[in-house]
């Protein structure tokens, strides 16, 4: 018996598809994650599923600078500008 799930949608008119709920849930695909597309050379499609739920700089550390910030007062500072 064969690992392998097929399931078939069908693109619409702005070419966007629904990735079906057993494929989605096989592959933990969640809200906000992206889908990669690749063609091979001989026309093979693969999809891969990247997650990307908690945001580009969710992995970093915070910096403490030694200053307090206001995040509301100071976002739309000039470098420089205090």
């Amino acid at each position: 018996m064969s690992d392998r799930m097929e399931e078939e949608t069908t693109v619409n008119d702005s070419y966007s598809v629904t990735v079906p709920a057993a494929i989605r849930r096989i592959a933990g695909i969640e809200p906000g994650d992206k889908l990669r597309w690749s063609v091979d050379e001989a026309g093979s499609l693969s999809v891969e599923a990247v997650e990307q739920r908690y945001g580009a700089f969710s992995e970093l550390e915070p910096v403490d600078t030694g200053e307090e910030t206001h995040v509301a007062a100071d976002h739309d500072l000039i470098p420089g500008d205090h």
